[in-house]
């Protein structure tokens, strides 16, 4: 899609530094920007909570006026403005959520506060005692089924890791898992009445 006469005069404008050019930018692209975060974070399996895209839209607006909007300046007009803002856009919030991964793997940032550090121990304790229920009950799936279970739900693959993994459909997934969790509980129910 070739630069709409709109994005050109509004570009423009915001290299000129007019009144109200960079607040027509930013309601012109906001929406944008928001989107490429959510659909960034949801690709890496990462949630996100309002202040979190608050930071990173702020990250990305820093990045369009630094250096006197050089990042701008430097668009050539070859695609739509929208298409060049999504890449660049993208790789701002790409390169603050690796930045942010290797922080709080480093223990630099702290991203949960004392409640959450005892509901987390409570929750890793239920997980374990999920972890070994599940792992016999995927014993009695069969072997296709399991495999999918197994990697979701114990390897905390994504759809699309499983999918590519095992060479199946990503739609597929969701109802097998789905299925087996019916069988488990189905199972689960016929002992607890034995």
């Amino acid at each position: 899609m070739a630069l709409t006469d709109i994005d050109k005069n509004l570009l423009k404008r915001c290299l000129a530094e007019e009144p109200g050019a960079w607040k027509d930018f930013v309601d012109r692209f906001i929406g944008l920007f928001t989107h490429v975060i959510h659909h960034t974070a949801h690709a890496r399996s990462i949630r996100v909570t309002d202040n979190d895209v608050e930071d990173l839209l702020s990250e990305v607006f820093l990045v369009l006026l630094a250096n006197d909007y050089r990042v701008l300046r430097n668009f050539r007009g070859n695609s739509s403005l929208a298409t060049y803002l999504t890449v660049v856009s993208r790789r701002v919030v790409v390169k603050k959520m690796v930045e942010r991964r290797m922080a709080e793997a480093l223990g630099h940032v702290s991203t949960k506060s004392k409640l959450e550090s005892i509901s987390e121990e409570t929750r890793h304790q239920q997980a374990l005692e999920d972890q070994e229920e599940i792992q016999n009950m995927i014993k009695q799936l069969p072997p296709a089924d399991a495999q999918i279970v197994e990697q979701y739900h114990l390897q905390g693959k994504s759809y699309q890791q499983i999918s590519s993994e095992l060479d199946i459909p990503e739609n597929s997934i969701g109802p097998t898992l789905s299925r087996a969790r019916n069988r488990m509980r189905e199972d689960k129910s016929k002992t607890r009445t034995l």
